[in-house]
């Protein structure tokens, strides 16, 4: 799962650096898919359960499970790219959101409380610990920011699948829910509103939007919890 993780975090760089006005979520698609191929590896998403594309690229008020088509990203965009692979039968999965060209000052803040959350989600995934110490961590870094945590949507266990036990939710109490024993791996999701929690379904059957219309940013990482504390897995090494 190591190598898998390594991998895709390769992938998620050069999908950054291709993020710019006037691209397509096509295109970075398509770039996805040639670039986890490239490295032995298959789309984790594409097909699953019938989504078409090899990443969930959403913008703006899309939380999570855009489709990816020929929408231009636009100056001031927020887009968040989810991706995973499947290497020798193991899954990793990761996303994180980018601002595109100048954004403005809500968009950013966004941004980065919802990488903190996810930072304080990771460092409470210890040994002996309980998935509800996760979603405390994220849900105090979110909501003291007075953003909020979407609660219908969760992390997940990842292994040979790509959704697995346990379910991780993004609020919690600590000492709550299943407890946390070396070996367990994680994929650990802070989906962050900018306004109210709830979020609703578009009619393509995918796409999740926040409700009331806020910006929404999603980060993610694969965490393997250990004897020694939480290893992130899909962390490219500096």
């Amino acid at each position: 799962m190591a190598a898998a993780g390594a991998a895709l975090a390769e992938c998620l760089d050069i999908l950054v650096s291709e993020v710019r006005p006037g691209v397509t979520t096509g295109d970075l698609d398509l770039i996805a898919e040639d670039a986890i191929r490239a490295r032995g590896a298959t789309p984790a998403f594409k097909g699953y359960h019938g989504f078409p594309g090899s990443i969930c690229p959403s913008v703006n008020a899309q939380v999570v499970h855009a489709i990816p088509g020929r929408y231009a990203l636009e100056d001031g965009d927020i887009l968040s790219i989810d991706v995973g692979l499947v290497l020798d039968g193991w899954v990793a999965d990761t996303a994180r959101t980018l601002p595109v060209g100048a954004v403005g000052d809500e968009a950013r803040r966004l941004i980065e409380v919802t990488e903190r959350a996810l930072e304080r989600g990771i460092a409470a995934a210890r040994a002996d610990g309980h998935v509800g110490d996760i979603g405390h961590a994220v849900q105090t870094e979110v909501e003291s920011a007075g953003f909020s945590v979407v609660r219908s949507l969760v992390g997940h266990g990842v292994g040979r699948q790509m959704h697995e036990e346990p379910q991780v939710p993004n609020f919690g109490r600590p000492g709550a829910g299943e407890r946390l024993v070396p070996g367990v791996v994680i994929a650990i999701e802070p989906m962050v509103n900018a306004g109210g929690p709830d979020v609703v379904l578009d009619p393509d059957g995918w796409t999740v939007r926040s409700a009331d219309g806020t910006l929404s940013a999603h980060a993610e990482h694969t965490v393997a919890v250990t004897a020694g504390g939480p290893r992130i897995l899909t962390r490219r090494a500096a």
